[in-house]
């Protein structure tokens, strides 16, 4: 919405459509049953922004460093039964999620004597894989589905996947944040679905809760028999800008920009997203093709993962790597890594350029790799506006590696002067050394916006 004055509210411009064609790219060879091998190396042009060859010793759990563990029957505070009416129990145990001391991820259902599910759910830390302006994001996976197929397949539901950054800590604004679906099958059936889930449910502009889908069978060996790699490709080269589905290289699903509303397009892609890897038990989807599991069912078939693997070509600038933010510089509140709820737009300030706004309780942003030296930062300065309404203000918050771990400091904000009328606020902070990520959190006693965010940097 454009900005009133008073009374601003989200007032997030709509992206516009990019021009430049380009032809897609084929990154990905066929793959074969019984090959393993790490990611394969980005061909010219492209760039590896993310990357888990599941390397290690057998029996061991996922990398940290990369991915959590998301268990139990659903987000705290979210929809129960992970809003899809799955029946497991997600657990971080290496009974569910290991790796084999072969390059591969396991992720296995169990079921107990008392006849009660588990299995695994992992999702990556990080939650900025977004395609950069006039450029292109493909996201890939080396996958074996669940070798196991008939009545014995009742109810598996193996999945490798995509969700928008603002789900994460919010867990009821789906499907308006976008979902992208690369792989899921049910029943050990020899298809993959791919699908893109926006808009509003039921039923909206996305078909929900179906979403816009599409399948095939996979080429040479079953889905089940051998690996296959899944891909998506976030195209915003293209007008309209599309997001294509594919299984060995082959494109058997797109969707389009223009197939939705701009408004509904811009709430499901104007943001980073995460990336899943999970085998849910019985749900929504399984009970549309006969339901389970049952007692048929056999526990213990894994989803063997080779690889995951994002890359990035053309458009914008890269971030940052991990590191090379300079704490004592000022660091632009537009070049973040993740967000949630902001919106960027050009300032009045001086020097120009952009700043971020639109921003409320709740909302955020993070810059990886601040580079605080060795000896301690103990302020933090950030240059800010706002025109929030009489009553409105609201708490600028610097929090270290997790957004929820308690803030190293803040300072308050309300109305000063305008959303262009610019001023630094100092605050003390606790001493910080070493590298971190940094996290903008935003918070209020009122739903509306109270503050826009150009820079800031820390002090001694």
């Amino acid at each position: 919405m454009s900005e009133t004055s008073g009374t601003p509210h989200r007032r997030r411009p709509l992206r516009r459509a990019l021009v430049a064609i380009v032809s897609t790219l084929g990154l990905a060879a066929a793959a074969t049953p019984s090959a393993l091998a790490d990611a394969p190396t980005p061909p010219s042009g492209w760039t590896q922004v993310f990357v888990d060859d599941f390397n290690g010793a057998a029996g061991t759990g996922v990398n940290t460093a990369n991915w959590q563990y998301a268990t139990g029957t659903g987000y705290p505070g979210g929809p129960a039964n992970w809003g899809t009416g799955e029946i497991e129990t997600m657990t971080s145990s290496t009974d569910n999620v290991a790796l084999d001391g072969n390059g591969n991820l396991r992720i296995t259902p169990r079921r107990d004597a008392s006849g009660n599910w588990t299995s695994g759910r992992i999702e990556t830390n990080r939650t900025d894989f977004q395609a950069p302006s006039g450029g292109t994001l493909r996201v890939q996976s080396r996958i074996q589905m669940p070798n196991v197929t008939g009545d014995a397949a009742r109810g598996y539901w193996p999945a490798f996947w995509m969700l928008g950054s603002p789900y994460r800590g919010d867990y009821w604004n789906w499907p308006s944040v976008g979902e992208l679906d690369i792989m899921e099958n049910v029943q050990g059936l020899n298809t993959v679905w791919s699908t893109m889930h926006c808009g509003t449910s039921p039923g909206g502009p996305c078909n929900e809760t179906t979403g816009i889908g599409g399948s095939r069978a996979c080429p040479g060996a079953t889905c089940q028999a051998g690996f296959h790699t899944y891909a998506m490709e976030w195209d915003r080269s293209t007008s309209p800008e599309q997001i294509r589905f594919y299984v060995d290289d082959i494109n058997y699903h797109t969707v389009r920009a223009d197939q939705v509303d701009a408004t509904t397009w811009s709430n499901a892609t104007d943001h980073g997203f995460f990336v899943i890897l999970n085998v849910a038990m019985g749900g929504g989807f399984v009970d549309a093709f006969g339901g389970g599991p049952d007692a048929a069912t056999v526990p213990g078939h894994s989803m063997v993962v080779d690889y995951v693997q994002v890359l990035s070509s053309g458009g914008g600038t890269t971030p940052p790597p991990t590191g090379n933010r300079d704490a004592y510089s000022p660091i632009q509140a537009e070049s973040y890594e993740g967000q949630s709820g902001t919106m960027t737009e050009s300032t009045s300030d001086s020097g120009g350029g952009q700043n971020i706004g639109a921003l409320a309780n709740g909302d955020w942003a993070l810059y990886r790799g601040v580079n605080f030296g060795s000896t301690a930062a103990t302020q933090f300065n950030a240059r800010v506006a706002s025109g929030a309404g009489g009553g409105v203000s609201g708490l600028v918050e610097v929090r270290l590696d997790s957004r929820s771990n308690a803030p190293i400091g803040s300072f308050a904000i309300g109305n000063t002067g305008g959303w262009q009328a610019w001023r630094t606020v100092p605050a003390n902070i606790s001493g910080v050394t070493g590298t971190h990520d940094v996290y903008l959190t935003f918070t209020s006693g009122q739903p509306a916006d109270f503050v826009n965010v150009n820079w800031f940097d820390f002090g001694r």
